[in-house]
This record gives structure tokens, C-alpha cells and sequence, in this order.
């Protein structure tokens, strides 16, 4: 189902209320001038996550945005899958912060499970974050881009870059996590490269298939 590419100068709401994404999108979307205005920053109510899958959430949220809005929105629906713990947080990794959200507890939390499984040595640590995007338009059509990217979770957390469990997870070919990493780094991604993040992955994706210009 097509939805009308995105020119320079377009209005599109980021919808999320998370102050951490939000920086990140706006870093991803610096070269291509559209004018980004958050679901938070609309004040629109953010709607309950029920979905067992990241692609169910993340449609919940463009949906709810879109329609709120009455423009075209993307949202993110990302989670860390820990493969010593059958997959766990998944599409609760929000959840395991608890309320208020305490990521720094979430990572405690991934810890201790992976020391009761006895996932002590880095190929029992296995990881990988997915981001799922999801563009909506106010007349209920969307499209999904997936994106995610492998690694290692190490503990004690190293870094106060990025947000979330990033801190905890190295990926691939780094000797640093993604909480010791600048944005420019964690993301290597411009146009028409693939990206290091999951967010930036999915993002090539979206580009190549959603920006006039791309």
C-alpha cells in the first residue's frame, strides 16, 4: 500500500513521547529539511501499547498519531531480544524500566537474569536490538521498514551516550558500546549506506522508499 513520498519542507510527526528517540530521529532527519513536530509535542495522549509483536505496536502508534494529527506519521516501536533469555524484554523492553522509567534498573534487571541462566561468557551473551518503523497516513495506510542490529551485552553498563540499555550492548566489530559511542558513530549511516544502529537500518530503508529525493 503506497503512501505519497516525503519532500523537503514537509510536516511529519515523530510519534513518540520519549525525549531519547526523539534526538535520535532528529539526527537521522538533519539532511533532509522536513519540519519534525513530536506526538508530545502536540500534546496527544499516548495510546496503550497491547500488541505482542514490535510491528503491532509500532502500527498502534503511527495509527494513533496520524489520526490525532491529521498528517502523516512515523513511529518506532524498538526493543532489545536478549538470546539467553528466550527473546526477553522483546517487546517489553520499555516495560522492564518500570514507571518512571529507570533504564539503569532495566539493565540490572537484564543482568540478573542472564546470571541465573549462567550466560557468563560473551557467546552466551548474545543480543540484538530490532526497530521496527511504521509510516501511517491519516486514511489508515502504512508501510513497515525493519531494522536491527547484533551484539554483545556486557556488564558493568559503559558509556552515557544514546539511552536506554545502550550502555549494556556492543555491537559487532566494536570494542565499544553504544552508550560510549556519538551519535555519528552509533548510527554511521548517510545517504544510501546501511547504518550501524537498528534505528538506522530501518531508517535506510525508509529513506530509499519514502523521500522525494532519495
Amino acid at each position: 500500500m503506497n503512501i505519497p513520498r516525503l519532500r523537503p519542507g514537509a510536516r511529519l510527526c515523530i510519534a513518540t513521547h520519549n525525549a531519547g528517540k526523539l534526538r535520535e530521529f532528529r539526527e537521522l532527519f538533519e539532511p533532509f529539511g522536513l519540519e519534525l513536530v513530536s506526538a508530545g509535542e502536540l500534546g496527544l495522549p499516548e495510546p496503550e501499547e497491547t500488541g505482542t509483536s514490535f510491528a503491532e505496536n509500532a502500527r498502534t502508534k503511527a495509527h494513533a498519531a496520524a489520526r490525532g494529527a491529521n498528517m502523516l506519521a512515523l513511529s518506532d516501536d524498538s526493543g532489545l531480544c536478549v538470546d539467553a533469555l528466550n527473546g526477553e524484554p522483546g517487546v517489553y523492553t520499555a516495560d522492564w524500566a518500570g514507571m518512571p522509567r529507570d533504564f539503569n534498573r532495566a539493565m540490572k534487571r537484564v543482568e540478573d537474569a542472564l546470571q541465573a541462566a549462567g550466560a557468563i561468557s560473551p557467546g552466551q551473551r548474545r543480543a540484538f536490538f530490532n526497530a521496527t518503523l511504521c509510516l501511517a497516513h491519516p486514511d489508515g495506510r502504512d508501510m513497515l521498514y525493519v531494522g536491527q542490529c547484533y551484539g554483545t551485552l556486557v556488564w558493568p553498563p559503559r558509556g552515557d551516550q544514546g539511552h536506554g540499555y545502550d550502555p549494556m550492548f556492543m555491537p559487532d566489530g566494536h570494542d565499544l558500546t553504544f552508550g560510549e559511542m556519538p551519535p555519528e558513530v552509533k548510527h554511521s549511516w548517510i545517504p544510501g549506506q546501511t547504518g550501524l544502529s537498528h534505528r538506522a537500518r530501518a531508517f535506510s530503508q525508509f529513506v530509499e522508499n519514502q523521500l522525494e529525493h532519495a
